[in-house]
């Protein structure tokens, strides 16, 4: 395992270094190169070794590596630029908060089925395809095995974004975060949210409905990073967070408690690490990804 995870960490690095480069040559930094890079999505086939195994796609920017699960149509994987993991799921079962729940976006739960969350002992079965790939985006859709549910993952430069693209009319659904801010749990891990520009510890729990536009970000409190998250669509359902167990955070759209709100179809999510902590950078980002 510590050897696949060297190599894994090898060759992401080095992805990620000519990516730089590339971004170095165009004269610009930040959020702005990121979103002017051209030709930073590739995409491959893979094992994510520290998910047991499991085949993958793996797509790669700038900014980030995703290890998209093939057979749950979650993603097991997301990794910085560092070789930090800010999911870290594993299929172990009883794991829970340390490795099985994990996962974004664990969307479908009890609703005809557990779907769109890497493959744990409970997860349905979902076929994924691949529908285009170019250097300015990967496109791959997934349908449940009962073939209720539909979705698609489209992967930009500087962000991954989900789509609820199909559902039963009776069911309802969310879209999780469940993970490992900066790699793993820690006192001074920190949420920040739209409407509120003061950072909060992971055990501080949020039950309300986000302001417009919709987004909450989780950083770590030794980088200077945050893995931000962006509902495209307002609504006025709750979007609620808690720490489980002082393993992972727990972060839905459309949540309270066991409840699940979203009810309609598409609604599109996104994902980005933006490499500050500032509440003006983080509302910035998200106003940027809802333009593209």
């Amino acid at each position: 395992m510590a050897r696949f995870k060297r190599l894994r960490l090898f060759l992401m690095l080095l992805g990620f270094l000519i990516m730089a480069s590339v971004a170095a040559s165009l004269g610009t930094d930040g959020w702005t190169s990121w979103s002017t890079m051209p030709g930073s999505v590739t995409l491959a086939d893979a094992n994510d070794e520290t998910a047991g195994g499991l085949a993958c796609y793996r797509i790669q920017t700038a900014s980030a590596t995703y290890f998209l699960e093939k057979s749950g149509a979650g993603l097991s994987s997301l990794v910085d630029r560092d070789g930090n993991d800010w999911i870290g799921f594993h299929p172990a079962v009883g794991s829970r908060a340390g490795g099985e729940f994990r996962g974004f976006p664990n969307a479908v739960h009890q609703q005809a089925g557990n779907y769109f969350h890497p493959r744990n002992q409970a997860t349905g079965a979902s076929s994924t395809k691949v529908e285009s790939s170019g250097p300015d985006r990967v496109s791959i859709s997934a349908v449940s095995d009962n073939g209720l549910w539909t979705c698609r993952f489209d992967y930009h430069p500087t962000h991954c974004s989900f789509t609820m693209t199909g559902m039963p009319p009776d069911k309802k659904y969310w879209v999780l975060y469940e993970g490992t801010p900066g790699g793993s749990y820690d006192a001074d891990d920190w949420w920040m949210a739209s409407g509120d520009d003061q950072p909060r510890t992971l055990d501080t729990r949020h039950e309300a409905d986000l302001p417009a536009p919709e987004w909450i970000a989780f950083g770590d409190g030794k980088l200077k990073r945050a893995l931000l998250l962006v509902h495209h669509e307002d609504d006025s359902h709750p979007d609620w967070h808690y720490g489980m167990d002082s393993q992972m955070t727990v972060f839905g759209f459309g949540r309270k408690g066991l409840t699940k709100y979203l009810e309609t179809t598409p609604q599109t999510f996104s994902v980005a690490f933006v490499d500050s902590r500032a509440y003006s950078d983080l509302a910035a980002a998200a106003k940027k990804i809802l333009e593209q």
